[in-house]
């Protein structure tokens, strides 16, 4: 019953945190591209209201005219909304994904002896030590070099170098899996905490002074669009490493860093095309091709490197059956799928189980090979191959 009750609590907290994220994720794509799309005001009383910039659109079969003040509005409007909520709830369900899924068990999912023999304890502190370090090197480097001359170049350049040191260190103190999704929560978490502790104070500090009708300093605006664009650029290797543990050949590469660093990238360099093609239709910048062009061209390069190598081919008996493949289950399955511990409610401890279950465990097992996860129990090759010859005999 535990097992049956953590599996859906998993299931429940994944379907939420996939909604939020995507509501998250959804409204700063478009905030950047309203940001990019506005275009100088035409009518003079906008003007004169302070507006920056204006933008037409249709949508749903209606039109709207979204306008932005730069620094501050005329008057407040009773009702104004604030987009926080987003971004708190999915870095709260992520962290309770990642507890449930990594930290609950890290003997299983984060720790891999063939790296580093972690104690429990100590895989789950260093874990979460890589959120919060990151996160307060990240913030020294913008507090520091944010504002200066060349502030964003710099930012971005030292921001870079500090994600490639964190990527070696996460990929050589953890599972490879593990390691994957660890960078992605610590680049989240840093796009939650901007929010939480730079775009939302310097928000609410500007209605503040308009509510007292003292004068609103623009540097809230401009300190919290540089968070946010910081975000946009986080958003594409986020999402690649929360994805990445459906995919083995990319976390269990011997050079799985470099990969994990490529991939990372060409995620921002594609998210910077997309930002920079808002301006060249209005004429602003140069087409942001080449930024695409390099993204792509590091994802070819990463598809030809990682191709599978040749391999021998593996000698097996010209049938296999249940006799057969049953002590190889027993040995490299059951641990984790028998009758003490049924993960994701599966069993594999009888006949029965393995034809229910037969075409996952050839895609877990014989393609993918995610399975078993992080390979713990130290499966050959050969014995992938009877499970796979187990599966055509079937």
């Amino acid at each position: 019953m535990e097992a049956y009750l953590f599996d859906w609590g998993n299931l429940l907290i994944r379907w939420l945190h996939v909604i939020v994220a995507i509501a998250w994720i959804g409204s700063s794509f478009y905030f950047v591209f309203l940001d990019s799309s506005l275009t100088p005001p035409v009518d003079e009383q906008l003007k004169k209201d302070g507006v920056s910039g204006e933008l037409w659109a249709v949508h749903g079969g209606g039109f709207y005219h979204p306008v932005k003040f730069a620094v501050s509005p005329p008057k407040l409007p009773d009702h104004l909304h604030w987009f926080y909520w987003e971004s708190y709830s999915t870095w709260l369900s992520g962290f309770a994904l990642f507890l449930i899924s990594y930290l609950w068990n890290p003997g299983i999912y984060l720790i891999d002896p063939n790296i580093m023999a972690w104690s429990p304890a100590g895989a789950v502190g260093a874990s979460l030590a890589f959120l919060v370090v990151f996160w307060l090197l990240y913030d020294a480097i913008c507090r520091t070099l944010g504002q200066s001359k060349n502030g964003d170049a710099k930012v971005g350049a030292l921001v870079l170098l500090l994600v490639c040191v964190a990527a070696y260190a996460a990929t050589h103190m953890f599972a490879g899996r593990a390691a994957f999704l660890l960078m992605g929560a610590m680049l989240a978490t840093s796009m939650s905490a901007n929010v939480f502790f730079w775009i939302i104070p310097g928000q609410r500090t500007v209605v503040a002074d308009l509510k007292a009708g003292r004068p609103v300093d623009p540097i809230h605006g401009q300190r919290g669009k540089q968070r946010s664009v910081h975000n946009t650029y986080f958003t594409l290797p986020v999402l690649f490493a929360m994805l990445s543990n459906h995919y083995s050949f990319t976390y269990s590469h011997p050079q799985n860093w470099l990969v994990l660093i490529g991939m990372m990238f060409a995620g921002a360099a594609i998210r910077q095309f997309f930002v920079l093609r808002h301006g060249f239709k209005l004429g602003r910048n140069s087409h942001p091709w080449p930024y695409a062009a390099v993204g792509v061209a590091a994802l070819l390069a990463l598809i030809v490197w990682l191709k599978p190598a040749p391999t021998e081919a593996v000698a097996v008996p010209d049938t296999v059956g249940y006799a057969q493949l049953q002590p190889v289950v027993a040995q490299r399955c059951v641990m984790c799928h028998g009758e003490a511990l049924q993960s994701k409610g599966i069993r594999l401890d009888s006949e029965e189980s393995l034809q229910q279950h037969a075409l996952a465990i050839y895609q877990q097992v014989v393609v993918t090979k995610i399975m078993p996860l992080n390979n713990a129990t130290g499966i050959t090759d050969a014995e992938r191959a009877l499970f796979a010859k187990w599966f055509e005999d079937r």
